[in-house]
């Protein structure tokens, strides 16, 4: 019988081509793959263009909740969700701004807000969120179990999601380690 430790490139390989596509309409290679719990890290490349992202797509089967930072920009990570849609997007736009509240566990309500952005030719759409302090958002995840997310789409019409954090620390230490590593 194979060991798993041989089957996991196999493994992983629908999962690559999956997250190459999830970082927009223009395909990345991805690569460097490692599991961390329900979460995972990786690198995505095109030529000399490097981005690092920690992810879970293990919580709903249509949407990917990702923290995400550029070589050379380490320091300025971003929070990103990534919603399947029907078909291709043929502009890329940002949709809408809404509000959000971010909060993991019980600890720190983070209200901000979260703009919906589609890219032409690729079959989603992302939600970027932006709240006042980040990295704390980042270190309440490493170390939380869930995290809860509420847009207001309109005035009475809030949308809700939460996502497990089980290896989120992991999976976010790693994509800073790399991040950093390429940067030197």
């Amino acid at each position: 019988m194979p060991r798993l430790s041989r089957l996991a490139p196999l493994l992983l390989l629908p999962l690559c081509l999956a997250l190459a596509g999830a970082a927009s309409a223009t395909d990345y290679n991805t690569g460097d793959v490692q599991a961390h719990g329900g979460w995972h890290s990786l690198v995505l490349s095109l030529g000399e263009e490097r981005h690092f992202r920690a992810i879970d797509q293990q919580s709903y089967s249509d949407a990917i909740l990702s923290v995400n930072a550029s070589a050379g920009a380490c320091d300025l990570p971003w929070l990103e969700l990534r919603v399947a849609l029907a078909e291709n997007q043929a502009e890329s736009a940002t949709v809408n701004r809404v509000p959000a509240d971010l909060r993991v566990d019980q600890a720190t309500i983070h209200s901000g807000s979260a703009a919906f952005v589609t890219e032409r030719g690729d079959d989603g759409f992302y939600v970027r969120f932006a709240v006042p302090d980040l990295a704390l958002l980042l270190e309440e995840m490493a170390a939380g179990e869930l995290l809860r997310l509420r847009m207001m789409r309109g005035e009475d019409d809030p949308w809700f999601m939460v996502f497990g954090l089980e290896g989120a620390g992991e999976a976010i230490a790693r994509q800073r380690r790399l991040c950093d590593a390429a940067g030197r």
